[in-house]
């Protein structure tokens, strides 16, 4: 595999295996459904619970390393959604989900499905289908930026989350005295007048990794190199199971376990503790550093240092590993004046009030990452990150 720009690499340079297994799927960043730089997406099929026939692919699904589940926007699965449950809430009533980004939300019903990638199969798990509810329906609580609940302004036709955690929320959403503070879920009667509730666990939705029957353990993100100018488009493979096939094994040179999401809580960048985490579902390093300049304008939320900058955050894991990630930042205004690439290795930027070190989609061309799911409930491995 390769990518859509000439030589001039700079960096790591591993490249991905063909996505030519059943455990394997092949990933595409290019310029998608909304002319979004950085986003690297696969192709999910959905199909009615437990139907192998009833079923709808989607593509352009964004690959998230740093959240968990699937999120469809509801025009993409056409007459499908028609066949898939809407789930109903303890409370009574529709079981609908909030779903916070960190530049704004999405709102709609929780469904079971069946869901399929390559080979893989992951039978009646829950999902959220973005959008198919009226934005009158939205709750106050619930909004945080702008709408996020069509193609367009999602960026994708939908988020398949495949980090760490088995349910996008856990024990936090199940319980009733937490509900207020941490909820994410809502008990919407006949469709409207919504008000957060609990989800337990079951109905929370659902990471499809762990529900694969073999290569449930854990996934690896490869994607090929790039020009440290940037690339029209850029290829990878997602390879599910770590230690499962011939074709998953873990040759990592550092692994690090982390917290429950995935974050490596005891880093440190320029002499302070900070939490990381690698997030392919990020287009950009998000980071708060007051030496390098932010643009204006537009890309105000991007650095345009005026030279080439290199930053390093060292990596803590829960075992005690530690380990070095070295990142190059370019003006995001030098990099984006080529209106012909969509592709970047070295963007970096804030977002807001974020203080961790969010190594975004950047960190992982030419590079294999790995990450271990959460298998302590069942008296299994914890989680993990690895490179």
């Amino acid at each position: 595999m390769g990518n859509g720009n000439g030589n001039n690499n700079s960096g790591p340079s591993q490249q991905p295996i063909a996505a030519n297994a059943p455990n394997t799927v092949a990933v595409t960043v290019d310029r998608g459904v909304a002319n979004i730089i950085n986003i690297p997406t696969i192709s999910v099929t959905v199909c009615a619970p437990n139907s192998t026939t009833n079923c709808t692919t989607i593509d352009h699904v964004l690959l998230d390393t740093g959240s968990f589940g699937l999120r469809v926007v509801n025009s993409a699965l056409g007459s499908l959604a028609n066949s898939l449950p809407i789930q109903q809430a303890t409370a009574g009533g529709q079981l609908v989900e909030c779903t916070h980004f960190a530049d704004g939300f999405s709102w709609g019903t929780t469904r079971t499905a069946t869901v399929k990638i390559s080979g893989e199969v992951a039978n009646n798990i829950p999902i959220q289908v973005i959008g198919d509810l009226p934005d009158s329906t939205i709750p106050g609580d619930c909004v945080n930026g702008a709408a996020e609940n069509t193609a367009q302004s999602l960026g994708a036709n939908g988020i398949i989350g495949i980090g760490v955690a088995p349910v996008d929320c856990g024990a936090a959403c199940s319980v009733q005295g937490n509900v207020a503070q941490f909820s994410s879920y809502y008990a919407c009667q006949n469709g409207t007048n919504c008000t957060r509730t609990l989800a337990e666990m079951s109905k929370q939705v659902a990471n499809p990794v762990p529900n694969f029957p073999v290569d449930n353990n854990g996934v690896i993100v490869q994607m090929a190199p790039i020009s440290s100018s940037g690339a029209v488009f850029a290829t990878g493979t997602v390879v599910f199971g770590i230690g499962t096939q011939s074709n998953n094994g873990n040759a990592a040179a550092t692994t690090y376990t982390t917290d429950a999401s995935g974050d490596l809580v005891n880093s440190q960048f320029n002499g302070t503790k900070t939490s990381a985490f690698m997030d392919s579902g990020s287009n950009a390093y998000f980071f708060q550093d007051n030496s390098l300049l932010l643009c204006g304008g537009s890309l105000s939320s991007f650095y345009c240092p005026g030279t080439p900058q290199q930053r390093t955050v060292t990596l803590v894991g829960a075992n005690g590993a530690t380990g070095a990630a070295a990142i190059g930042i370019v003006s995001a205004q030098t990099l984006l004046s080529s209106q012909r690439n969509f592709v970047f290795n070295n963007l970096g930027g804030q977002i807001g009030s974020l203080t961790a070190f969010d190594l975004g989609l950047p960190f992982f061309f030419g590079r294999y990452v790995y990450f271990g799911m959460d298998k302590r409930a069942s008296g299994g491995q914890a989680p993990f990150a690895a490179f």
